[in-house]
């Protein structure tokens, strides 16, 4: 692959003869004019009688403008291209990095969007089951609640039955040892009318 350099190399030699030919052909037509005025019909780089001066002139001049050429404008030029180039170089290696950036920025997005939303089913899950558990202790104190009151319950309604059944027990006891004494006169033994209202409540 031809380089920059030697495209303008090659630019600088054809700008050098080109410009040579140019100028040794004007200077030759000032020569001739200075030595006489005379006429010629041909034009002087093509004037056999001119050739040596047209030569010399060509080659001094060649000479001259590709010093100038491959001294002064080349370097300058090819400094130009070389700062490009390498500003270009700079330029790509900062694309590259920064793209590079930018994936794994994408990358860190993704897995802290994944993360996230894992932590979030944990937290759900965890708010879940200890709501659970919350219900069940709360169903288990409730229960034991009802079921201690169903008890004081019992025994009160047991105590409640046994002061009643302890009540009538007295009441039928008189009521009876009344009636005996009225029906025959003679009041029974206390003892005797308990036994029997006792034994008559049990039947």
């Amino acid at each position: 692959m031809v380089g920059p350099m030697s495209v303008f190399r090659s630019k600088a030699f054809l700008l050098a003869a080109s410009s040579s030919v140019l100028l040794a052909g004007a200077g030759l037509a000032q020569e001739a004019h200075e030595g006489g005025g005379e006429s010629h019909s041909a034009f002087p780089p093509f004037d056999p009688a001119t050739f040596g001066s047209t030569l010399f002139w060509l080659l001094i001049t060649f000479v001259t403008l590709y010093w100038l050429m491959s001294r002064v404008a080349l370097p300058r030029v090819g400094g130009i291209i070389e700062h490009r180039n390498a500003a270009i170089a700079t330029d790509l290696e900062k694309a590259d990095v920064m793209q590079k950036k930018a994936e794994e920025a994408g990358n860190a997005y993704t897995a802290a969007l994944a993360k996230a939303k894992a932590n979030a089913v944990a937290i759900g899950q965890q708010a879940k089951d200890a709501a659970s558990a919350a219900a069940t202790e709360r169903r288990k104190a409730v229960e034991a609640d009802v079921a201690t009151k169903i008890a004081t319950a019992e025994q009160q309604i047991a105590a409640m039955k046994a002061s009643a059944m302890t009540n009538v027990s007295t009441i039928a006891t008189e009521a009876a040892a009344a009636i005996v004494e009225r029906l025959t006169g003679v009041a029974p033994s206390e003892a005797d009318v308990r036994k029997a209202v006792s034994d008559t409540l049990a039947g």
